[in-house]
């Protein structure tokens, strides 16, 4: 998520269905570059999570585990908000 999404998202804007179409496809791209199958990366998530919340208090309604690519790197991005510490 960018500093724009997240503006956008305080103040209730809505994106253009074009921006949303963008950023489904590079999620589909993605997940065909890396060569992660779906439960591969649920897997995942739910490991990332389980050693985050050792840690950390997170709000589990808010986490955002996604693949994301530019310029030919894909990235696996977690968005975890914190409550507090541990």
């Amino acid at each position: 998520m960018t500093l724009q999404d997240l503006i956008d998202k305080l103040l209730g804007r809505q994106t253009a269905s074009a921006d949303t179409a963008r950023q489904r496809l590079q999620l589909v791209l993605a997940h065909d570059r890396s060569d992660l199958n779906p439960e591969l990366l649920e897997q995942m998530r739910r490991e990332i999570l389980e050693v985050v919340s050792r840690y950390v208090e997170i709000d589990l309604s808010e986490t955002d585990v996604s693949l994301e690519t530019e310029d030919r790197v894909t990235a696996l991005v977690a968005n975890l908000p914190i409550r507090r510490t541990l």
